[in-house]
């Protein structure tokens, strides 16, 4: 399983590449002044931090007791990304709304835009870091087959 570090590391470098993305990307999109994308923004990927921290370590742990390994499929890439902007969803459109003075539908709409923004770059992302520092356990399977 992955150490306190390298948590840290990938939950930060996660977000600072996700920002250096989505503000631009944001600002084209919905047309909006880049400073109120780029709170939005910051706002998000502190709440995504503290999340990216406590559903890795959580989802690592499902895995380990029910598969007896933290190796992912590609399948379970997919379902990691996407429960992940789920449970962001739920706690950034009521701030996204509040923040740009936007109905819930319009900040739906862009909540949704940036978690289907964030499910791909999630999924490639993490499978990029997972190969750039694999796990010692992930070297050994892998030898084994």
């Amino acid at each position: 399983m992955r150490s306190i570090g390298d948590r840290i590391r990938h939950a930060l470098s996660f977000e600072i590449i996700g920002l250096a993305l989505v503000i631009p990307l944001g600002t084209v999109v919905f047309a909006m002044p880049m400073s109120d994308i780029g709170i939005v923004g910051v706002v998000s990927a502190t709440v995504a931090t503290a999340w990216n921290y406590l559903y890795n370590l959580g989802f690592d742990h499902t895995l380990q007791r029910l598969r007896g390994t933290t190796l992912k499929t590609p399948a379970i890439r997919v379902a990691h990304a996407v429960l992940f902007e789920l449970g962001l969803l739920i706690v950034l459109m009521p701030f996204i709304a509040w923040y740009l003075g936007i109905g819930l539908i319009h900040a739906l709409i862009m909540d949704i835009s940036f978690a289907l923004f964030y499910v791909v770059y999630a999924f490639v992302f993490n499978w990029a870091y997972d190969a750039i520092f694999p796990l010692p356990e992930w070297q050994k399977e892998a030898a084994a087959e």
